[in-house]
């Protein structure tokens, strides 16, 4: 290889497989070299396209001036210079600056942190390089790579079929064709579009059965979908449901601020006061109303959860997810893997003569009770069809490679090697011709292989599935024909297996010279089931329990056996002694006519078994009908429309196709119900620090607004300045606000209902406690001017600095107001929060530093003062706190619980 290749590779279609791999300078059946990889790689760039462009970090910087505040700010910077003040005039444009390097800096770590979260959110490819299968990002495959496809498949690039099996693709979202569509491998002649290409796969698209190889021809903006998306000029910005929520809250906030600058403007004017202080007054109502620093602290708070919860083997793909996590009250979780470890062992031999019980311990085969010297025929046809019948591979010791494939099948491989036979050595011996990929619907897989002059056809799946393709039976030696009461001994004994919460599979087989590739699943004979032990994952129950104290319900929905799922149900604790209702799929009438009872039955069950993938969508539905939040877990090809149906989908991380993962708002990368039911309880501790230091930024802010009312009336001269408002809403508000943002929550969480998502991010009870903590920290301000005024001086600029430093240090001690009801005062998540105690020495360092200097001092219009004075401020500015406290303890012994409107945050 070293040609110049020909791309974008256009018109591929229509060339045949040598041709397209001669101009893609690759081979069809090892790829192309590393060498050749890394050198495209160079030439072509990455195979990402970005369908909206990032902003700058100039356009961030330039974003922080956008705002209503910013051009409130300079319109008061320009009145300041238009009265002849031009050093407030330059303090306003420094705070302004000083606003925006700190949005700017916040918007900075959120977009990190999002960078860090894609980054684990990685889709994965399988290629083959230099001759060998490789599994990488899927933004580092190239042109000319040969890239591996199954059922489930995300495809990554555009590519020219080179080998396929029953390869069928869902294209729906790029052509708008309804049904997958079924491959050929063969050129196509003169131009066809899009649709029509059906010897070509593109980027973007989901494998929905089969398996292939394709030869990659176009990657990133040359793909299909890179063309349609380019099309697109400008981003679209997406709102959620939080911005929306903190959206409302600002206009009502504005209504405050409109309602109280009407008042005093209005008596403004009768009392005859200059434009002047009518002007200042009305902008520094305005700077208190608006928390600046509202939006990007909950961005950062969101996407500093989401990183907690991805580095706790949860990945959440979209913000809204976590305010939708906190309302989930059902959880519709599958069982393998999720519920069980997901390490498959072979406990169970059944043959037409006997049933053994095994266990392999170090690599060998133990036989628990009886021996299989009778049924050594049927071990050795079970042996090879679960080797022959099989896409696993071990892992291998000297390389360090892990086990890849199913489970079931890798357990199959154990088996086979455990009995001294190796599994390389019979797949090398029997070559595969053809294949019927496993499906929901055959639920079964088999495989057409030549040994010498034979064929040999090998057969695993359910035991109904595989019976009915069966004719005969292999007792012993002999190979006898299958009666129908031999078949119905056969499934009785697997239902007994199922009981024990044992998977079964049964074995077929045929073996005969040319049996044709498109009749060969007939007149199989019967071999015999293995039963395969997934045990529950120990954890599990504890998870379950967690989840019902938190007012969740957990139904188990599967495919598998109904005995199986049962049993798995009453150990993680699903299902009780006092309710085993398992609904079967086949039983489940159609859910467009569904009668009240059926729907009574559905929503009471929790365990459906034999579900079909529209079964478990319809479910969702009846669910949601119900007016339930509904999380729905996944892993299949066939999940994905429950998944996208669901509030909530989550995807199984390891065992998850990549259209599952597509589809889903969570990821999990451990598969575990135990990483559900943290996500559920993190998803909760999130939103309860966002509504947490909201409800801390609004009453500090609304605090403010009512202090520049009262003393625009009782105290004018005292009045807080625009710039000093300002200053307070930088340092003592957005600070603490972060630091509230980025707690662990309250530990109780999973102790109380759902939230309702439809409620407003503060509710009317959170106002009513929003408004009482307002007028503590007003009254303590009011008070310590009055004070100052009657016992330590009356200066007015004395007056102005004392309410400026009591309403500065009561914003501050209030964050210890924001700990939950039943915690203890000196031992709470609000004060075990170093990010708390790092904001106040922050804050009160920069409050020092300001008094420090002459200059800053003079920007803020601050001077120095008698240490009473700051006596009177410190300790004024402490009785918001220490009323809080004194409530809490007393309400907390007469009621033993929270204030009025139990908000856990007062």
């Amino acid at each position: 290889m070293g040609n110049e290749i020909t791309y974008p590779l256009e018109f591929s279609y229509a060339l045949n497989v040598a041709e397209v791999c001669k101009v893609l300078d690759t081979d069809q059946t090892s790829g192309i070299t590393n060498a050749a990889a890394e050198e495209r790689a160079l030439k072509f760039g990455l195979n990402i396209y970005q369908s909206q462009k990032k902003k700058s970090i100039w356009m961030m910087l330039i974003g922080q001036f956008k705002s209503p505040i910013v051009y409130l700010l300079f319109a008061a910077a320009s009145a300041s210079l238009y009265f002849g003040n031009p050093i407030e005039a330059i303090s306003i444009l420094v705070v302004i600056l000083l606003n925006a390097l700190i949005g700017f800096f916040m918007e900075l770590q959120a977009r990190t942190s999002m960078r860090a979260l894609k980054k684990m959110d990685q889709i994965f490819s399988k290629v083959i390089r230099h001759g060998k299968l490789k599994e990488l990002p899927s933004e580092q495959i190239v042109p000319g790579d040969l890239m591996v496809l199954e059922a489930g498949d995300m495809i990554a690039a555009d590519g020219r079929i080179v080998q396929f099996n029953q390869l069928q693709c869902d294209e729906s979202a790029l052509t708008g064709e309804s049904f997958p569509v079924m491959k050929q491998l063969e050129a196509i002649s003169g131009e066809a579009v899009l649709a029509d290409r059906i010897n070509m796969v593109f980027k973007g698209t989901a494998v929905m059965n089969g398996n292939a190889k394709v030869m990659v021809t176009a990657t990133a903006e040359n793909t299909e979908l890179g063309k349609i998306t380019s099309l697109v000029d400008h981003a679209q910005v997406t709102t959620t449901p939080l911005d929306l929520k903190i959206n409302q809250l600002t206009k009502k906030l504005i209504w405050i601020t409109l309602i109280m600058t009407g008042l005093f403007s209005l008596s403004a004017v009768l009392e005859g006061k200059s434009w002047l202080v009518i002007l200042e007054t009305s902008i520094a109502l305005a700077v208190a109303a608006f928390p600046e620093g509202l939006p990007i602290v909950a961005t950062v708070a969101l996407a500093y959860g989401m990183l907690l919860m991805a580095r706790k083997n949860v990945i959440v793909k979209k913000l809204s997810a976590v305010e939708t996590l906190g309302g989930v009250n059902v959880i519709l979780t599958d069982k393998t893997g999720t519920l069980t470890e997901n390490k498959i062992y072979v406990e169970l031999l059944g043959f037409p003569d006997e049933i053994l019980r095994v266990s392999i311990e170090q690599g060998v085969l133990k036989y628990l009770s009886g021996s299989s010297q009778s049924s050594e025929e049927n071990l050795q046809k079970l042996i090879l069809v679960g080797t022959l019948c099989n896409d696993a591979s071990l892992e291998d010791k000297n390389s360090g490679k892990k086990a890849i494939g199913d489970p079931v099948e890798v357990a199959l491989l154990h088996l086979t090697e455990a009995t001294g036979t190796s599994s390389a050595q019979l797949i090398a011996a029997y070559p595969r011709i053809a294949e019927t990929a496993f499906s929901a619907e055959t639920k079964m897989m088999a495989t057409l292989n030549q040994h010498k002059n034979l064929n040999f056809v090998a057969a695993k799946g359910a035991v109904e599935s595989i019976l009915e393709k069966c004719t005969q039976i292999q007792s012993g030696k002999e190979t006898l024909p299958l009666s129908a009461d031999q078949k119905a001994a056969i499934i009785l004994a697997a239902e007994k297996i199922s009981a024990d919460g044992l998977r079964v599979l049964a074995f077929g087989f045929r073996e005969a010279p040319g049996i044709s590739k498109e009749h060969y699943l007939e007149k199989l004979v019967y071999a015999g089931m293995v039963g395969f032990l997934d045990p529950a994952r120990p954890a599990v129950k504890d998870a379950i329990s967690t989840c019902r104290s938190a007012g969740i319900k957990t139904v188990m929905i599967t495919g598998d056996h109904p005995m199986t799922a049962l049993n798995i149900a009453l150990k993680t604790g699903i299902a009780t002694q006092q309710d085993q209702e398992v609904i079967k799929g086949g039983e489940l009438p159609d859910m467009g006519s569904l009668s009240q009872t059926w729907r009574k039955r559905i929503l009471s069950a929790v365990v459906f078994a034999r579900t079909t993938p529209k079964q478990k969508l319809e479910i969702v539905e009846v669910y949601q009908k119900a007016g339930y939040l509904v999380a729905m877990t996944g892993d299949g090809v066939n999940d994905a429309p429950a998944l996208k149906q669901a509030d909530i989908g989550i995807a199984m991380g390891l065992r998850g196709t990549q259209v599952a993962k597509e589809a889903a708002s969570i990821v999990l990368k451990d598969d575990s119900f135990i990483s559900i039911a943290r996500a559920v309880a993190h998803g909760r501790e999130i939103f309860q620090n966002i509504q947490r230091f909201v409800i801390y930024l609004v009453s500090c802010n609304l605090s403010e607004i009512f202090i520049v009312t009262l003393l625009s009336f009782l105290a004018p001269q005292t009045i807080l300045l625009p710039l000093q408002i300002l200053f307070l809403n930088m340092v003592t508000d957005v600070f603490p606000a972060l630091a509230l943002g980025l707690g662990k929550g309250d530990p109780t969480v999973m102790q109380k209902p759902p939230r309702d998502p439809k409620l407003a991010i503060i509710s009317n009870k959170n106002w009513l406690i929003i408004v009482l903590y307002a007028m503590l920290i007003t009254a303590s301000v009011v008070l310590a001017v009055f004070y100052c005024s009657s016992f330590v001086s009356r200066d007015p600029d004395i007056l102005n600095n004392v309410a400026f430093i009591t309403l500065a240090f009561a914003q501050l001690f209030h964050v210890f107001n924001m700990s939950s009801n039943h915690a203890g005062i000196w031992s709470n998540e609000v004060t075990k929060n170093r990010f708390v105690w790092l904001a106040l020495l922050i804050c009160i360092l920069l409050i020092f530093l300001v008094y420090l200097f002459p200059q800053t001092r003079l920007a803020l219009d601050l001077s120095v003062f008698s240490i009473d004075a700051w006596m009177v401020a410190i300790s004024a500015s402490l009785l918001p706190l220490i009323l809080v406290q004194l409530y809490k303890i007393i309400w907390g012994k007469a009621n033993g619980n929270s204030l009025p409107g139990k908000t856990g945050l007062i």
